[in-house]
């Protein structure tokens, strides 16, 4: 019985869903072999598949309205051209690039100039042509780039200008009759005046290459020599972006067509139908799922009897009820992580939050021995810190990005847990300030790992009160974004569904790009929190100082315990102090409570770092009050009369546009009014309700 009503439950819910995502036919029809030859081949090496096409792969669709029409299957800008099968190549502008691989996991697609793979001495002719819309092909945060000048003319000349000390002259083949007149310049160099480009050089082109390619040092001779022609040949990469149209077509199994002029054509379905949007029918091979046996008993029962939507959503909640009891709690860490690429979202599957099974974790798998040889055997040289229950590595792929890689400390239960959980929360989220997740190995790996963007700048405890404070690179305006960059983070992650409370908020976990922008790192504390509770209770975990007390106290884990967190961060980012430090009067270890007795008495001066322009600059003065009074409202201790943390961003928002208001001389007051004062939040605390004043 639960046999037949595991396949009745499939097939219903497969007709269900092919119901809600049809498209409405459009009576055309095209060439399957244009869609199904093509389906994975290999050219130079290269998989190739959907979405990208090969060029001979077009046709012309039969209906007349699509005449002197080459119809594709894939997206624009995605089209490779496969040359007697021995080199794949892309074409951006009028020029050709050598694809070196296509990364469907990252979607991301390796390049190299065909123009400069031989030679001794290689000469870059032209830019990169980004292909306009609808291709969605751009560049990828991989990349840097070289400047290159070509024909320069510098020094004592008539009208020559002095050349600038930021760029230096290549070296490479300067005896022989191939040595290009051109110089290069790094990055992270600062670009010369534009009117010198024009007046010294005759052209100039900038050349995107692999970040992890650049070297160090500018002035290195070996680099000037030839070592850069390494790092053209390597190439760079560039990205593309998930069609939002193509998604209905792709969930019905079709593939999306488009013509020559990048105009949607629509859904093409493996019946050989053409449909606007999406695939009106189930293909046989997606019935097949159920069992060949019992699916036309079972579509004829189902279309025959007329079986009403009340009667099919409760046969689809008695099917999932079933399969949920079979999911068990699992015991051994080789089964605690499952990967499918079926693109599901990970939900944690037993009635316990803490179970860490996840079900459907769609992230790209990388090999241990990969990740061994990209952070140099786990050399100690390479480690970056500590945190979320492993060592995090600096690493640098084989396609030339440069990662961070957390090593788990070792594989008991609970650890692999942490991170199962982690990878879980991290292949899903999509936000500019959280730290990008690239994938991890699999659970039969001898360890497993997570691979992240590598974020250059450190933490904000890192300038804040750590190592690089003395360089007092955190201006006011800086940390101000930094705590709303941080708050749009944590309000992205209150406001998706589920919702994810992040539970180790902490200026060790926010990280700065080399723009001073914000990515919060370190899910492994995360837990998706179901819609239908307000709290979940688990067992108390988090860095002391930053805990919230009244989770520590009544083990109740609700969003405002990361308000909570991130009021102490709005503290450490006005006062330059850590979170604890047992140096400070025993009354003031934490942070917290030395805030709230401060901040209640009106003796912001003994709290604030005065070298931020507290005493000396009034408007200055007046926003950290108010960021001042912000933490003192998410530091209650009843999380009830905390304020939730999309209030809290906008609070900051506000303080922020009157930054840039007094920056004006006062012009279009704008944003809302300022925060509450501690004294009208509510009945002013005794210190001793506070967080409790000793180290964790």
């Amino acid at each position: 019985m639960s046999r037949l009503c595991h396949h009745g439950g499939r097939v219903l819910l497969l007709l269900l869903v092919a119901a809600a995502c049809r498209g409405d036919p459009t009576g055309d029809t095209y060439d399957t072999a244009m869609c199904g030859a093509q389906a994975s081949i290999t050219c130079g090496g290269v998989i190739v598949r959907y979405p990208f096409y090969l060029s001979n792969a077009t046709r012309a669709l039969p209906n007349p309205k699509y005449a002197n029409s080459s119809t594709f299957c894939g997206y624009p800008g995605l089209e490779i051209i496969c040359g007697g099968g021995d080199k794949a190549v892309m074409m951006l502008g009028n020029d050709s690039y050598t694809v070196s691989r296509i990364d469907y996991a990252s979607l991301t697609v390796s390049l190299a100039d065909a123009d400069v793979a031989n030679g001794t001495c290689p000469i870059v002719s032209h830019n990169v042509t980004i292909p306009p819309p609808p291709s969605s092909l751009h560049l990828a945060d991989t990349v840097g780039m070289l400047i290159f000048f070509f024909r320069c003319a510098f020094g004592p000349a008539a009208n020559a200008p002095p050349k600038p000390p930021s760029i230096h002259p290549l070296t490479c083949g300067e005896n022989s009759e191939d040595a290009p007149t051109q110089s290069f310049l790094l990055p992270a160099s600062p670009l010369p005046p534009g009117d010198l480009w024009h007046r010294g050089c005759e052209a100039v082109y900038g050349v995107p290459v692999l970040g992890g390619s650049l070297p160090s040092d500018a002035n290195d001779p070996a680099w000037r020599k030839d070592g850069y022609i390494a790092s053209l040949r390597k190439g760079f990469q560039m990205s593309w972006d998930r069609s939002d149209r193509c998604s209905r077509c792709e969930l019905t199994s079709g593939k999306c067509g488009y013509n020559q002029n990048g105009k949607f054509l629509g859904c093409l379905c493996a019946n050989g139908l053409v449909d606007s949007d999406a695939c009106s029918k189930i293909s046989d091979s997606t019935l097949r799922l159920a069992g060949s046996s019992s699916k036309k008993k079972i579509i004829e029962g189902v279309v025959g009897g007329g079986l009403s939507a009340v009667f099919a959503l409760g046969l689809i909640a008695i099917v999932f009820f079933v399969r949920k009891r079979k999911h068990k709690k699992v015991n051994s860490s080789s089964k605690l992580l499952k990967y499918s690429g079926s693109g599901g979202t990970p939900r944690s599957m037993g009635g316990d939050m803490e179970s860490g099974s996840v079900k459907d974790l769609q992230t790209h798998l990388f090999s241990y021995e990969e990740l061994e040889e990209a952070t140099d055997s786990f050399n100690e040289n390479r480690e970056l810190g500590d945190g979320g229950f492993g060592t995090v590595y600096k690493g640098i792929l084989r396609d030339g990005r440069v990662v961070a890689v957390k090593r788990l400390y070792n594989n008991s239960y609970r650890r692999v847990e942490q991170f199962v959980n982690e990878a879980a929360i991290l292949s899903r989220l999509r936000h500019p300030n959280l730290v990008m997740f690239y994938g991890c190995t699999s659970s039969q790996s001898r360890e497993l790992l997570l691979v992240y963007e590598f974020v250059a700048n450190g933490t904000v405890a890192d300038h804040l009160h750590g190592h690089r404070a003395q360089e007092r690179a955190l201006s006011w305006p800086l940390r101000l974004n930094i705590a709303v960059e941080s708050a749009a983070a944590l309000t992205y992650l209150h406001a998706i569904e589920p919702p994810i409370v992040h539970r180790d908020v902490k200026t060790t976990n926010i990280l700065l790009d080399a723009d001073f922008h914000v990515k919060v790192a370190d899910f492994g504390l995360s837990r998706l929190f179901p819609l239908d509770v307000t709290h979940v209770s688990t067992a108390p975990q988090g860095t002391p100082g930053y805990v919230d007390p009244e989770y520590h106290q009544c083990y109740q884990l609700t969003d405002k315990s990361d308000v909570y967190s991130f009021g102490v961060v709005l503290v450490e980012l006005i006062s330059s102090k850590p979170a604890v430090d047992i140096t400070r009067q025993r009354n003031e270890i934490n942070l917290a409570g030395m805030a709230i007795n401060r901040i209640q008495k009106s003796q912001l001066e003994e709290l604030v770092d005065l070298e931020l322009g507290y005493e000396s600059d009034p408007a200055t003065k007046k926003m950290m009050t108010m960021v001042a009074e912000l933490a003192f409202r998410c530091l209650q201790q009843n999380g009830e009369m905390r304020p939730p943390i999309k209030e809290v961003l906008e609070g900051l928002k506000g303080v922020q546009d009157l930054c840039v208001m007094e920056k004006d001389g006062g012009k279009d007051k704008k944003g809302p009014d300022p925060p509450l004062s501690p004294d009208t939040v509510h009945a002013q605390w005794d210190s001793r309700q506070t967080t409790p004043n000793t180290s964790q």
